[in-house]
């Protein structure tokens, strides 16, 4: 997969790994990039729309999960919300029309 200049994409069996700068993620993230703030890494969950995006972060902040950023448009396209789950692993739940990160149907 061809990947653009901030991030590298890695093709996985089912999965997809992506690696950005720790700045440019917590930036993503709106956090501070050093201290304690930023754990380092996220776990990026992709769904087909913003209405599943919204109902995904609202569910999460219902049941213990931090608010970190709220949905919204997302600066490289589409939109996305972060959460912290009780563990404080970081989770970004994202959607971009314009670049899907699902299986991919090979029979084609």
């Amino acid at each position: 997969m061809e990947s653009p200049p901030e991030v590298t994409f890695f093709t996985l069996n089912g999965t997809w790994l992506g690696l950005y700068g720790r700045g440019s993620l917590a930036e993503d993230a709106g956090l501070p990039s050093i201290g304690s703030g930023f754990p380092g890494f996220t776990f990026s969950h992709n769904v087909a729309s913003e209405t599943d995006i919204d109902h995904i972060v609202e569910k999460a902040a219902s049941i213990a999960a931090e608010l970190v950023k709220p949905p919204q448009k997302a600066s490289l396209g589409g939109y996305h919300g972060y959460f912290k789950d009780p563990d404080g692993y970081l989770w970004e739940i994202a959607c971009n029309p314009h670049f899907w990160v699902g299986t991919v149907d090979k029979s084609s």
